[in-house]
């Protein structure tokens, strides 16, 4: 009853590109024939050694968008199975981009199947759209989201460039054609921005660049069986509750050339009565901003066996449950 009434209060995360390291899952992998499922299972749809891939790397093939997408959703699913046992049913779910991918399958509204499929041709859609060398992603801190939609409009007279991810207060990502994302961020220092991060990222996504991609995907989400959720998702697009297979099918398509409004999320999370969020899958981006919009909350991880086992003491849980 406790762990029921727990998971009352429990939001689940899932992480998108950046988050994806050599090396992540093998501790679940190692620790459970469930998870070892799940990798084996992935490494059928896709036609090589998925585990490889996530274990060994290297970095340079982990880091190439049509791989890290599946990677990462393939990790995220793993690190669900390993928390499966516990029983826990979140409130609400969200994912960071490629994260609301994780998020939507933890729902229940896709296929593990179609789930991994999806991503691969995501990321090869999205590395198609913008040629190589050519966009740009850098960080902006310190700057309001209103100034930022500011400084993007000055520098567009170079080219594409807009806001790509709105993660947690002051701290604004924004991405497009590399002449005009760097004349951006010399606005941006003019107008008070603390430090301009330029990503690792080969791709200027959530921005109107990625609408031939949202368009190519698109055509493939109709091979799809998408089904209602089983809890709501609130999406990246609009940070709104979504729940409806339909709406969530358009929202997807809507999520590449949009904006990632993160930090509302984490709020509309919140006021659907979230208190505990739980990032699953690898690294901790998420948690940090978490930290960072809604320093009062409760934040835990999922990743490896460790964190699993702490997450599991902090939410009450038994984890024989």
């Amino acid at each position: 009853a406790y762990a029921a009434m727990m998971a009352s209060h429990i939001g689940f995360l899932f992480p998108g590109q950046g988050s994806q390291s050599v090396g992540m899952g093998r501790g679940f992998y190692e620790a459970s024939p469930a998870v070892k499922a799940v990798y084996d299972e992935a490494s059928s749809i896709l036609g090589y050694d998925v585990a490889q891939l996530c274990f060994e790397g290297p970095a340079e093939r982990l880091n190439l968008t049509e791989n890290t997408q599946p990677a990462l959703l393939v990790s995220s699913a793993a690190a669900l199975k390993a928390l499966e046992p516990a029983g826990l049913k979140p409130l609400a779910v969200a994912g960071h981009s490629l994260g609301e991918y994780s998020a939507v399958y933890a729902a229940g509204g896709v296929s593990f199947r179609d789930a991994v499929a999806l991503v691969q041709k995501r990321g090869r859609y999205m590395s198609e759209a913008v040629p190589p060398g050519t966009g740009l992603v850098a960080a902006l801190l310190g700057l309001t989201a209103d100034v930022v939609k500011a400084v993007c409009q000055e520098a567009a007279s170079v080219g594409v460039v807009a806001a790509a991810n709105f993660n947690s207060p002051g701290q604004v990502v924004i991405a497009g054609e590399k002449a005009a994302v760097e004349r951006a961020i010399e606005i941006a220092k003019t107008k008070g921005c603390k430090k301009a991060i330029p990503l690792p990222v080969s791709v200027p996504v959530h921005t109107p660049l990625m609408q031939r991609a949202a368009d190519r995907l698109a055509a493939e989400f109709g091979g799809v069986a998408w089904r209602d959720l089983a809890v709501p998702l609130v999406n990246n697009a609009e940070a709104t509750a979504l729940q409806r297979s339909e709406d969530i099918r358009a929202s997807l398509v809507r999520q590449l050339p949009s904006s990632v409004r993160w930090e509302e999320s984490v709020q509309t999370m919140a006021r659907l009565g979230v208190t505990t969020f739980v990032e699953i899958g690898p690294g901790s981006v998420l948690t940090g901003l978490v930290k960072r919009i809604l320093p009062a909350a409760v934040t835990a991880n999922v990743n490896d066996p460790k964190s699993l086992e702490a997450t599991l003491t902090t939410l009450g849980v038994n984890s024989q449950a």
